[in-house]
């Protein structure tokens, strides 16, 4: 991205954003103290909401649901159509800011395809009406009602719901709220409530849980198989205290011929939270080609993997190391031009934003509490170093030596930000690269790797312990 693109990019916030983000505040309010007795101050939010949709195919049910809750007396639909609305709002200044960040960097982005939702299997819609009821008991009572009792009936909508393959998702979704809710409780006491979190999960298993599938399911839309080349840009590693995700994006080369496309692939594995640092990429261990592809930087020859919009369905056996791709070469040579996919109704939401960005030829200003930012002719953007992972080689220190950066452009905060996946810098009058996904068969850097063997392999002795527990 150059100078004159991040200007842009930068400098055009659209119009809206704040407003309709403004609307989501006022009901993720709402639904901390609850809908059974709303104040003043949320009413009037309430009825801003209604306003604001008035002119919208949402505009009645939203106006009977404010009116119901109102009154003391809303239902299931009625709160349905408050999600509908506020993931709405959201999917607005997602498609606002993305379609921004579009036409700053020039990128051309595929159709969103027709809708395909449907009907749930023949009795896989069975255990919806408990979930949600439980989600509804959930808004009416408020966040800062909720204690353990009410997080404990939750278990029942999340068991049926994962005894249906169709409604896996909703499931692991319920089960995720309800484990935040049971480390939180009582919730009365917490100094600050994640509002925004908890309702964007509310929100979304609320609309997962109505009888129709396909509601923002990538795969409803279709899943293609492709072959071809694919081509590594940088990974981002998602890591919670019970599991681990490794979410590589890259440039694909169609064996058939077409343009190149953006796509995402990730892999998976739980965890303890006392595995952290290099050890997570022996979680992964059995996915050897990814792993190699990613340590030695090669690129990927892949035959008949599903795809959904954007991403690509990983399977170890259905690929095979490439020869060596230098990511920032792709990035300059294959990125500009490369096909973006659509996002899926569900994950339109600002948050999701995740955009691979190359950045080059910037000044790097290091701030007194830490904070990074580059700036390229003027233009200035905020560097998410809070976002580095624990398992790579990048640091803080190297990314403010950098001279050149491979990153996803995020929106946070009401700001654009620049999340490192991989930087060039100049050390010793050399340049060198570092990427997150370097260290995926083990450290490269001798201190760390010594540190490592020093503490030796937990994941070794994890699985050790489990397997004597299991034989017992």
């Amino acid at each position: 991205m150059r100078g004159a693109q991040l200007t842009a990019l930068v400098n055009a916030a659209p119009a809206g954003v704040n407003a309709a983000l403004a609307l989501v505040d006022g009901l993720d309010d709402a639904l901390v103290a609850g809908l059974a007795r709303p104040g003043e101050a949320q009413v009037a939010a309430l009825g801003g909401l209604a306003a604001a949709l008035a002119g919208t195919p949402l505009g009645d049910r939203v106006a009977e649901a404010v009116a119901k809750v109102t009154a003391g007396s809303p239902g299931d639909e009625h709160l349905a159509a408050l999600a509908g609305a506020r993931t709405a709002l959201l999917g607005a200044a997602h498609d606002a800011l993305l379609a921004g960040a579009d036409a700053a960097g020039g990128r051309e982005r595929a159709a969103q395809p027709a809708p395909a939702a449907g009907p749930l299997p023949a009795g896989a819609a069975a255990p919806l009406p408990a979930a949600r009821s439980w989600l509804t008991e959930l808004a009416i009572i408020g966040w800062r009602g909720v204690n353990h009792d009410l997080v404990a009936a939750g278990g029942r909508p999340v068991e049926a719901a994962l005894a249906v393959p169709a409604l896996r998702r909703l499931a692991v979704l319920l089960d995720g709220l309800a484990g935040e809710l049971a480390a939180s409780c009582p919730v009365a006491t917490m100094a600050a409530v994640p509002a925004r979190r908890w309702a964007d999960l509310w929100a979304r298993a609320v609309l997962l849980a109505q009888e129709t599938t396909g509601v923002g399911d990538p795969s409803a839309a279709g899943v293609e198989r492709v072959s071809g080349r694919l081509l590594v840009l940088g990974i981002d590693v998602h890591e919670h205290a019970t599991a681990v995700q490794v979410q590589a994006h890259g440039v694909l080369e169609p064996s058939g011929g077409g343009p190149a496309r953006l796509v995402r692939t990730a892999v998976a594995a739980t965890k303890v939270d006392t595995i952290v640092g290099p050890a997570l990429w022996r979680l992964l261990a059995d996915h050897p080609v990814l792993l190699a592809a990613l340590a030695e930087r090669r690129g990927l020859e892949v035959t008949d993997l599903p795809l959904a919009g954007g991403d690509l369905w990983w399977r170890d056996g259905q690929a095979r190391a490439g020869e060596p791709a230098d990511p920032f070469a792709t990035a300059r040579v294959l990125l500009p031009a490369a096909l973006a996919a659509p996002v899926p109704p569900l994950d339109r939401h600002p948050v999701a934003i995740a955009e691979p960005v190359l950045l080059e030829g910037y000044a790097v200003d290091t701030g007194d509490d830490g904070a990074v930012r580059f700036t390229v002719d003027g233009a200035s953007v905020a560097v998410a170093v809070d976002r580095l992972p624990t398992c790579g080689p990048l640091t803080p220190a190297l990314v403010a030596a950098s001279t050149a950066c491979l990153g996803l452009l995020r929106w946070d905060a009401g700001q654009w930000t620049v999340q490192p996946l991989a930087v060039q810098a100049r050390v010793k009058r050399a340049t060198v690269a570092a990427h997150n996904g370097d260290w995926a068969q083990g450290p490269t850097d001798a201190k760390v790797a010594k540190a490592e063997a020093k503490a030796g392999d937990s994941v070794a002795v994890l699985r050790e312990r489990a397997g004597r527990l299991l034989r017992r």
